[in-house]
């Protein structure tokens, strides 16, 4: 195993909080759709959401492996980061391009939780995954870009001040490359809202504030531009791999989660006389799950010493992700089958949950794309898309 830090305290930091968020209070929200706004408070006020912002901006400056800790024991205790996991990591991309300017003004804030940048604007409704291929523009008029278009699938839109926005800024055939001519922006939503912006929740099986964006000539003063115009489909890609890491984690907690209920179920369950956890048909689920999550925590773990390392953990990253989203759906499975017909009843949580991971084969990145870029890259066969 590679040799990183076991942020044992971190760990039990978060568990000890998150006892004060149990159960019931996710089947409540789940119930109503409604946002943790409590939970997320309290995780920003321990400090747990800046982990990753260095110390100079306010954060606590904690390599990635202590940020996957923190994702990986919520969902390990029943919880469910998606309402705000995004305020830890979707910072990257104003702490690793941004201005100097533009990382002293707004950092601190996000660090102390004061302003929220929840929201990441990419994926569109013509588009998906070809990012190359989106159609929100911005034009460039006097100081400020007019922005146009639509996005889709956007997450905690109107629980965020601010969005890191991906937009065309060069049309398509101008361009010698298609991934040339994108830009990166950071949209004040405050401002936006009472400006052309137009949100619209999007009802989905799962719990995750997504919405619908639609932008009416919305103005972004031009200073708010990210790096440099034109280079923006780089500056994304720079933060995927982490993006993809702490995903990881999450499904390796929810596993964790799945496999725990499932053992506790199987051994106090008595039917005919016995307990069915002594049954092989019961016992042997659970156990395949275990052994599938502890691979993929081992993947999970390589990809995140490569990431620490300044190495390219592209193809780890990729594969911890695939992996480990396996591998809680796996233990979900096996965790609704141990229940029976009780895996179908709210006050189990185990239908809530097993709702929850399914999402993680298909978001942020679908299986079948992890499996075409290991082929391409890794394999070196043709390019299938």
């Amino acid at each position: 195993m590679p040799d990183l830090e076991n942020h044992d305290d971190i760990r039990d930091g978060v568990a000890r909080l998150c006892a004060d968020f149990p159960d019931s209070y996710w089947r409540a929200l789940d119930a109503d759709r409604a946002y943790p706004t409590a939970f997320v408070k309290a995780l920003t006020d321990a400090g747990y959401l800046s982990a990753l912002i260095p110390e100079e901006y306010g954060g606590s400056g904690l390599p990635l492996s202590a940020a996957a800790v923190i994702l990986e024991e919520i969902h390990r205790q029943g919880g469910n980061a998606g309402a705000c996991h995004a305020q830890m990591y979707t910072m990257g991309t104003l702490l690793r391009h941004g201005s100097e300017a533009q990382k002293q003004q707004y950092l601190p804030q996000i660090a102390d939780g004061s302003l929220r940048l929840q929201s990441f604007g990419v994926t569109e409704p013509t588009s998906g995954t070809d990012t190359s291929a989106l159609r929100t523009t911005a034009v460039l008029d006097g100081d400020d870009y007019v922005v146009n278009g639509q996005k889709i699938w956007i997450s905690r839109s109107e629980h965020s001040d601010l969005m890191i926005l991906l937009c065309r800024t060069t049309p398509l055939d101008k361009v010698e490359k298609r991934t040339q001519g994108l830009s990166v922006l950071l949209v004040d939503m405050r401002d936006a809202k009472e400006n052309g912006l137009t949100i619209r929740p999007i009802r989905t099986m799962m719990n995750h504030a997504t919405t619908e964006l639609f932008f009416d000539n919305v103005r972004v003063p031009a200073k708010n531009l990210i790096g440099e115009e034109g280079k923006g489909f780089r500056y994304i890609l720079s933060g995927m791999n982490a993006e993809r890491i702490l995903i990881a984690a999450e499904c390796i907690g929810d596993a964790k989660w799945f496999i725990q209920r499932a053992t506790a179920y199987a051994n106090d369950r008595v039917v005919f006389g016995r307990p069915i956890g002594q049954n092989q048909g019961i016992q042997f689920p659970i156990a395949k799950a275990y052994a599938r999550m502890r691979a993929a925590e081992l993947m999970l773990h390589e990809a995140i010493a490569m990431y620490q390392a300044d190495k390219n953990p592209g193809a780890e990253a990729n594969m911890a992700k695939m992996l480990a989203a396996e591998a809680s759906w796996e233990a979900a499975e096996a965790c609704v089958q141990t229940h029976g017909g009780f895996g179908f009843a709210e006050e189990y949580d185990v239908e809530r949950k097993f709702r929850e991971t399914r999402l993680y084969q298909v978001a942020p990145i679908s299986t079948n794309l992890i499996l075409s870029y290991l082929a391409e890259h890794v394999l070196g066969m043709p390019r299938s898309y």
